[in-house]
């Protein structure tokens, strides 16, 4: 049975829509991924996409979604990514893990803060799938 993981953020347009992108590329069909924004923007952000399209990831299919109660149920794993903390987050009967990263948001700064937050992200979502136990390959390649 696949690990389900949700990545949380606040607009659900930039750095949980990066989680999400590397976590379908690293970890396969080992994992289901989403993601969600605690206030939902609707989009993804154009610049979250060529940055992930820069080292050949395609995300451009990917949807900005409101956190929903189902999507916590769902989960197996739920990981905040500068918003709140998960433990705030989840429901007190959450026998899920909980993980929070405290990324910066790269929301209209340089582009050099949008692809250092890429790649904090690759190695987070790296280690998180070897932890889970879910690689589907070597996340040092």
């Amino acid at each position: 049975m696949a690990t389900k993981i949700l990545f949380v953020c606040v607009g659900n347009t930039c750095r949980s829509q990066m989680a999400e992108g590397f976590a379908k590329h690293y970890g396969k069909d080992k994992i289901e991924v989403r993601s969600a924004g605690t206030s939902a923007s609707g989009s993804v952000n154009r610049s979250t996409i060529e940055a992930m399209k820069e080292i050949g990831i395609d995300i451009s299919g990917q949807t900005s979604d409101q956190l929903t109660c189902d999507m916590l149920q769902w989960a197996d794993v739920v990981v905040t990514m500068g918003c709140c903390s998960a433990d705030q987050l989840c429901p007190v009967d959450f026998k899920g893990k909980k993980y929070d990263w405290k990324i910066e948001d790269p929301l209209g700064r340089p582009w050099a803060v949008m692809e250092r937050v890429r790649d904090d992200i690759e190695r987070r979502v790296k280690e998180l799938i070897v932890a889970e136990g879910a690689a589907g390959q070597d996340p040092r390649s």
